[in-house]
């Protein structure tokens, strides 16, 4: 069912009508998308093949990994493929960086991604959220805050970072976007992100964050564009729309189900890492709270 009472003129929560997007001449690509490369459990192959037979292009952003996005690229025959992955912050977000040509994306994870990721590859990497976001303005490349309210527990999204503390809230202004519909998130999370994109006019994309076939194409960004560089530029300019509902409950436990088991392998270094990036953080925590208190004593 739509939700349009939270749908705007850009954002539409409804299940995607691809007849009646492409009658809008409009092109519609799933912008978040995981395969067997990273987390996912889904074949380059299969994701593609679906996403011909319905009629939608495709970005593949596996974690700090592209070998799965550059082989979309080579065999994406007439479909439009934006090149493109998913970089974990050591700070918390996740950074969704679309690159013109799949060049330019090869080189940036070559020389700035590839070392400097840790034992658990598609986790968090060495470099944080500034550092990132410097050596990609090196590249013709779009960069867009996933899930800007993180996911559960973790401090997996910028916005959330940002109330956190963890990060100022200038970091903003070095992203080109926001996701403001993302599949694994919940709903009320996906309007405050549509309102925030609204608020600070920036651009916006959406994706089903999809590590399995049943989710490749429920959420698409749409703009009127003949290839990934036409699409891009739309996305840049505000021209676009996104259009797609969040997975259900138990499509959630069914991803859930697929990315812990492909992380299991990497136990220890997670949580290695989750560690490492924990423990600063509940230093923070524990000094915000004894300044609150002092603040809060009777001078």
């Amino acid at each position: 069912m739509p939700r349009s009472d939270h749908n705007s003129k850009k954002v539409r929560f409804e299940i995607p009508n691809l007849a009646k997007l492409r009658e809008e001449g409009l092109t519609a690509i799933d912008m978040h998308f995981h395969t067997d490369h990273s987390d996912g459990q889904v074949r380059v192959d299969q994701a593609l093949a679906k996403a011909r037979t319905a009629g939608f292009g495709l970005a593949i952003t596996d974690h700090n990994v592209v070998s799965g996005s550059l082989r979309a690229f080579e065999e994406r025959g007439d479909l439009i493929v934006v090149p493109g992955m998913e970089v974990s912050a050591f700070d918390g977000p996740h950074i969704l960086t679309y690159f013109y040509s799949p060049r330019d994306l090869e080189d940036y994870f070559r020389r700035h991604i590839e070392p400097n990721r840790q034992g658990s590859p598609w986790l968090a990497i060495k470099l944080g959220t500034q550092e990132i976001i410097d050596r990609a303005e090196g590249y013709n490349c779009v960069t867009i805050a996933a899930h800007p309210y993180g996911y559960l527990l973790f401090n997996k999204g910028l916005q959330k970072s940002i109330d956190n503390k963890y990060l100022p809230p200038e970091i903003m202004k070095r992203f080109n976007g926001l996701e403001v519909i993302c599949g694994g998130m919940t709903h009320s999370l996906n309007v405050k992100a549509m309102k925030l994109a609204e608020e600070r006019q920036l651009s916006f994309t959406g994706g089903t964050d999809g590590h399995i076939q049943s989710d490749v194409g429920s959420v698409l960004t749409c703009a009127p564009a003949g290839d990934q560089e036409e699409f891009l530029d739309a996305v840049v300019k505000r021209q676009n729309l996104v259009i797609g509902l969040e997975k259900s409950t138990l499509e959630k436990i069914a991803t859930g189900t697929v990315v812990m088991g492909k992380h299991s392998r990497y136990f220890f270094p997670a949580m290695a890492i989750n560690y490492q990036q924990n423990a600063p953080r509940i230093m923070h925590y524990f000094r915000r709270l004894r300044d609150e208190l002092n603040q809060d004593r009777p001078k």
